[in-house]
């Protein structure tokens, strides 16, 4: 099953909101709109301006206001990734040359500020304070869950409960506050708006364990990652923690020896990922995983039967079996 089959019941909105997002993105300067017609090319699954839409389906509907959210979602989002690129210094991005590879840093940091103006200013055009406040706010999340997550890298100490924090802000935020915004879109009802805000946040815990999960067991080929990426980036994610937990004290200082260095972390992550293996650090997270999903699922299951409703459903099946 592909991202298509999964979002089948919103097929023609997705299709609607890919025409205006196109038309959102266009500018006047030539190059911002050579740019932003290549940030286009690049454009992923869309999975969260998918959510806002089934949200609002699930909720009563899809109106106009759906839409302005979606889209002010994807410009925030594909701002951030943009700014990460960057930051990361990544010269891919979904199988293509990475903005900054192309366009350098200077333009790469533009295009992100041009982008995240574009969203606010596209809210306030329509006075969606709503959308505006719960996006603006799930940004300040992705960046403090950004900054945590640097500092605790720093110092090698990083415990589940930071993690959990770390991913809650940098990736669960956005998830949660797309359904959230899709939700209030189509209905007034606080508890359908908070339920789908549990969807979300769930999931987006989900996904990140399972992304991070794909460094140790993922195909290059269909990641377009290298394995053991984050841990040459000297990223301590979930299976790592867990295996460091379980191990003794002198084992524990060969591992954080190894990854203090980057000489050694260039050579030596494949001893990093087999040490993660014995420990059993690859099953502990994937549990946590389905614990997560198992609550995104009981999130919507007071939700009436329908087309978004399954789709939802499929969505966290999707999320839980993803190769890349």
């Amino acid at each position: 099953m592909n991202i298509k089959d999964v979002t089948a019941s919103v097929a023609d909105e997705i299709e609607l909101f890919q025409q205006k997002y196109k038309a959102v993105l266009h500018s006047s300067n030539t190059l911002v709109d050579k740019v932003t017609r290549y940030v286009l090319r690049q454009q992923g699954k869309q999975i969260r301006p998918a959510l806002v839409l089934l949200s609002a389906k699930i909720c009563g509907g899809v109106t106009e206001v759906t839409y302005r959210a979606a889209i002010m979602v994807e410009l925030l989002h594909s701002a951030t990734l943009i700014h990460d690129d960057v930051v990361d210094g990544a010269e891919m991005r979904r199988g293509l040359a990475s903005i900054n590879a192309l366009w350098k840093n200077k333009i790469s940091v533009l295009i992100g500020d041009y982008l995240l103006s574009k969203g606010l200013l596209y809210s306030l055009d329509h006075k969606d304070y709503a959308s505006l406040h719960t996006v603006s706010d799930a940004v300040r999340r992705m960046s403090e869950g950004e900054i945590l997550q640097i500092q605790k890298t720093r110092s090698l100490d990083i415990s589940e409960e930071d993690y959990i924090s770390v991913i809650s802000d940098k990736t669960a935020s956005l998830i949660a506050s797309s359904c959230a915004m899709g939700a209030a879109s189509a209905t007034d009802d606080d508890t359908m708006i908070a339920g789908m805000k549990r969807y979300g946040e769930y999931l987006g815990l989900a996904f990140q364990i399972r992304d991070d999960l794909l460094d140790y067991t993922g195909d290059s080929k269909k990641t377009g990652k290298q394995m053991g990426i984050d841990i040459k980036d000297k990223k301590i994610t979930l299976p790592l923690i867990y295996a460091l937990r379980q191990a003794p004290a002198s084992e524990q200082k060969m591992i954080r020896s190894i990854l203090k260095s980057s000489k050694k972390r260039a050579v030596k992550s494949d001893e990093v990922i087999d040490f993660v293996t014995r420990k059993g650090g690859l099953e502990y997270a994937a549990e946590i995983a389905e614990g997560f999903a198992a609550q995104a699922v009981a999130s919507i299951t007071p939700f009436p039967e329908c087309g978004a409703k399954t789709s939802l459903l499929h969505l966290v099946d999707f999320v839980m079996k993803r190769q890349h």
